[in-house]
C-alpha cells in the first residue's frame, strides 16, 4: 500500500504528464475539490476540472511536500502557457489509499486573465 506522500506524488506526476487514467486512479469516488477556480464532486468532476486545467498546463516545479499519516501539503509552481507561474499550496486528504479531499489556494488572477483572454480569441 502506498503511502499519502507516494500518492500525492502519484497524482502530481500524473497530472503534469497528462496521464488522467493514472491521475483518477488515485482519486476517490467521492473526491471533493475546492480551490481558487471553482469546486467539484465525484472522480469524474474532478478529473474534468484538472483536465481543462491541463491544456495549459506545461509544467509542475514542486518546492516543498509535507505528509502526516494521512494528509499531504504540496507547495509547488504552476507553469501554464497563458500566464506566469502561480506559487499554489495544495493540501490532500488521504483515506483507504485514495485522495478523498482537495483543497488548493492560489493567486489566480493572471490565470483568470489569460483565460479569459484565450475565450475572446475563439
Amino acid at each position: 500500500m502506498s503511502t499519502p506522500r507516494q500518492i500525492s506524488e502519484t497524482y502530481f506526476t500524473a497530472w503534469e504528464a497528462g496521464d488522467y487514467d493514472t491521475l483518477g486512479s488515485v482519486l476517490a469516488e467521492d473526491v471533493d475539490f475546492v480551490g481558487a477556480l471553482g469546486q467539484t464532486s465525484g472522480v469524474e468532476e474532478t478529473l474534468a476540472g484538472l483536465k481543462g486545467l491541463g491544456q495549459v498546463l506545461t509544467r509542475i516545479d514542486v518546492r516543498a511536500r509535507v505528509a502526516d499519516n494521512s494528509d499531504v501539503i504540496t507547495w509547488f509552481d504552476l507553469h501554464t502557457s497563458i500566464a506566469g507561474p502561480a506559487a499554489v499550496a495544495n493540501w490532500a486528504h488521504v483515506e483507504d489509499g485514495k485522495i478523498k479531499r482537495i483543497r488548493v489556494t492560489f493567486d489566480p488572477r493572471q490565470l483568470i486573465a489569460g483565460l479569459n483572454q484565450g475565450q475572446q480569441a475563439r
